[in-house]
């Protein structure tokens, strides 16, 4: 049986999907991210799938592996990785419910991206039921941290990546439907003023505003920005009485890199700026790195051709290329195992109160899922 023509429903998928989309899971939540790892857990026991619940670390959720019975099971096979967590609050459902304006769906996460990590489930299900055999083990592996940078999972994500036949991440499709075969460095910055704290009132000019500095900083690093390595700070905390010169500034700052070369002079310029200036020092600290996975791996280029073969034959053409954003897929790219990612479901408005997905996407996303579940071989 040709495993596009399996009876993929957008409907029922999207009846599926909708418990997932309304269990927010906020990645500083750790609670609500188990409470979505033990649904995901639920759903890929109920289609034969043996689960195992991995406890978070670092303050962080569960994480779920799901593995399905196979004849060769212990052989290198397919894993697919996908993260359960959401840059949403727990509460945004109130501004932004599950809910359907024509072709398309709303919903915190339902595009980044736990619209693709269920119609792979999905596809997982139409292919047993149909009483077909995968030609390689599948491996699920949904984690709890990656809006965070993955602090707490890349070495679990690389374990179980390493000696994989391939590794497929359904991140959201690209804006064209394309596919993404390497990925930009993304390098994450702790930074830290040190003033000196006053009376804002009585004795502002004997104080140095550790937020003042910090602003200027924020101007200085976001002005190094090029079109190969890009600086934004996102992050601030700061004081706690408007009647007091703040004595401390923390910020986190996020950079991508195009190339090593652009991620080394990118870190290079950002620790450059550290030291004092008018009684306030300044501290850069690096944080978790994403390496850049570059699009020239020979066995990922065939799982592109694959999928490209795949999408002409469900009416679309599939394209790829390198991406920002970063994901996961940075971390198994460059270790050298064939991957592809970004073939998760189409939408807009990712990490926005406007996230959303198209319906007719669902189908689509898991027929070319299957395709290749159905497909690669050793």
């Amino acid at each position: 049986m040709n495993p596009l023509n399996l009876p993929f429903d957008d409907e029922e998928i999207l009846k599926g999907l909708r418990p997932w989309i309304e269990c927010e899971s906020p990645t500083w939540d750790a609670a609500a991210v188990s409470r979505m790892t033990a649904l995901a857990a639920r759903d890929l026991a109920e289609i034969g799938a043996s689960v195992e619940i991995l406890p978070g670390t670092q303050g962080f959720g569960d994480s779920v592996r799901a593995t399905f019975p196979h004849p060769d099971q212990g052989k290198p096979g397919i894993l697919i990785s996908g993260h359960l967590d959401t840059v949403h609050p727990v509460g945004t459902l109130e501004k932004l419910p599950f809910r359907r304006e024509g072709g398309l769906c709303y919903g915190p996460g339902i595009q980044d991206m736990k619209g693709g990590n269920f119609i792979c489930v999905e596809a997982m299900r139409q292919i047993l039921k149909a009483g077909l055999q995968t030609p390689l083990p599948v491996t699920f592996l949904f984690t709890p941290d990656e809006e965070a940078g993955t602090p707490s999972t890349r070495q679990l994500i690389e374990d179980e990546a390493r000696g994989k036949r391939a590794v497929l991440v359904p991140e959201p499709a690209k804006e064209d439907g394309g596919a993404v075969i390497g990925r930009y460095a993304i390098a994450r910055f702790n930074l830290l003023t040190h003033g000196r704290p006053s009376h804002a009132g009585w004795a502002l000019k004997d104080g140095r505003s550790a937020i003042a500095a910090m602003a200027r900083k924020i101007l200085e690093i976001e002005a190094m920005t090029t079109d190969d390595c890009t600086f934004s700070v996102g992050v601030i905390h700061a004081g706690q009485w408007v009647n007091c010169v703040s004595s401390e500034c923390r910020a986190e700052a996020l950079t991508m890199a195009k190339t090593q070369e652009d991620l080394d002079g990118g870190v290079a310029a950002m620790e450059a700026l550290q030291g004092e200036e008018n009684g306030v020092t300044f501290e850069v600290t690096r944080g978790v790195t994403r390496p850049v996975w570059s699009p020239d791996n020979p066995g990922t280029l065939e799982l592109y051709e694959m999928a490209r073969r795949f999408s002409a034959e469900l009416g679309f053409e599939l394209t790829a290329g390198s991406s920002g954003g970063g994901s996961d897929g940075n971390f198994t790219g460059a270790m050298g195992v064939p991957t592809l990612d970004s073939i998760g479901v189409r939408g807009k408005g990712l990490h926005t109160l406007n996230e959303h997905i198209e319906i007719k996407s669902l189908s689509e996303r898991a027929r070319l899922a299957a395709g290749l579940l159905m497909t690669i071989d050793a």
